[in-house]
């Protein structure tokens, strides 16, 4: 069983909404400290299974949620990345996490572009921001490679509130402009 929504293609990714298939991989992301320190810290199996259900049901309620990132040459699951609007969030984010395998390959890059595309395009945003841990380089990193700025320092809703976080982003008129 797959949500319902769009499935994008990049070069080496396919990016589709959440499937049951993808449990145990989205377990392993978010029981690893260093996978899932700057998104909340370790969960237990149970803890990431729900929220992989508040991901797929984003889709099935909202129409866009992060996507599911696959291999397109061996259909591994990857991580997630995109669109990722709670209630009571900062802004209307386009965000990403990988397994440490994906790490350095470029894949939070190119799956982002698609995703922020998508989310301008499709879903209509005027702007998109990246909710980034202080100490999240890597992240930073990637933002700053879309184009993003830092905007300051922001305020996330329960259970995140007291996790230090800085707003980057930038526009939809930004974003069209850049050099690709």
């Amino acid at each position: 069983m797959i949500a319902p929504g769009p499935t994008l293609t990049t070069a080496r990714l396919i990016l589709r909404p959440t499937a049951r298939e993808d449990f145990d991989s989205w377990a392993l992301l978010m029981a690893d400290e260093e996978n899932s320190g700057f998104i909340g810290g370790p969960q237990e199996r149970s803890t990431a299974w729900r929220g992989m259900m508040s991901m797929a049901g984003a889709w099935a309620i909202e129409g866009y949620a992060m996507f599911s990132v696959l291999d397109r040459e061996t259909g591994e699951w990857l991580g997630r990345v995109g669109p990722w609007v709670p209630e009571g969030w900062p802004g209307t984010e386009v965000g990403w996490a990988l397994l440490k395998t994906a790490w350095g390959k470029g894949y939070a890059m190119e799956a982002a572009v698609a995703t922020i595309d998508w989310a301008f395009d499709t879903l209509g945003w005027s702007e998109v921001i990246h909710t980034i841990h202080p100490d999240n380089v890597a992240s930073q990193v990637v933002a700053k490679r879309l184009g993003s700025t830092l905007r300051g320092p922001g305020k996330m809703p329960a259970p995140y509130e007291h996790m230090p976080t800085e707003v980057w982003g930038q526009t939809r008129e930004q974003w069209k402009a850049r050099v690709r």
